[in-house]
Order: C-alpha cells, then structure tokens, then sequence
C-alpha cells in the first residue's frame, strides 16, 4: 500500500489480493462505473483504500442476481444519505427481487416439463429393453 499526501492507495494487484476479485473482474467494474481509480504517470491504477468495501458490495449485488447496470443504480445510495436515493435503491431491490421470483417461477415450471419428458424417456426405454 502506497501513502500519497495523506491518502492510502493501493495497486490492482493488492485490491485483487485483499478482496479475492480478478484483476480483470477489477476492471470490469470500473469500466462499468462501479468503482473509480486514479492513474499513476505511468498509468498504473490506484485504488483508495476505501475500495475493498466497495469491492465487497459490488460481489454481493452480483451474488444477488443483479447485473452491472442495476448494480450502478444502486451504489449512489452507498454513497449518500439521500432519501430519495434510498427510496429509489429500494425500489430498484423489489422491482429486482419480483424478476428473480418470476424466473424462479419459470425455471420450477420448465423442471417439472422436464421431469416428465424424464419419465415418459424412462418408461420407453424399459418398453424397449434398454433401462
């Protein structure tokens, strides 16, 4: 970690090492406007300190089912104390919450279609010798 004028920084490489993200997934996100560095005269980025904690929300909204763009959606509200930024990350976390139960839904229904081409498969191949 480097010290700059009273600023902790630190290379890809380390925010990488200290999270458990990619130095690809790193740049994936900033690329993405989920997190911002500051470039070196060589060109090197580096990264505040502060941003293993973001680091960690963005794998968490991720984890969560959530894509890059709802993801910048709602880190303004980690950034402020806004209301109704609150109000709009907590409407954008419904609105996303119903998608996963809908395609939850979805994917429960396609199981049990297929569950009984399983069957149907499995009854044949005994009608034929083969099970």
């Amino acid at each position: 970690m480097t010290t700059t004028s009273a600023t902790a920084t630190m290379k890809i490489g380390e925010l990488a090492r200290l999270t458990g993200v990619s130095a690809r997934s790193l740049r994936y996100y900033e690329q993405q406007g989920l997190m911002h560095s500051t470039r070196s005269t060589g060109g090197q980025r580096h990264y505040a300190a502060t941003e293993v904690a973001r680091v960690e929300m963005i794998r968490r909204l991720f984890d969560a089912g959530l894509n890059s763009k709802v993801i910048a959606r709602l880190l303004p509200c980690v950034d402020s104390d806004d209301g109704e930024i609150a109000e709009d990350a907590f409407t954008t976390m419904r609105g996303e919450r119903d998608r996963l139960t809908a395609d939850i839904g979805r994917l429960v229904e396609a199981r049990s279609a297929l569950d009984e081409l399983i069957e149907l498969n499995t009854r044949y191949r005994h009608r034929i010798g083969t099970a």
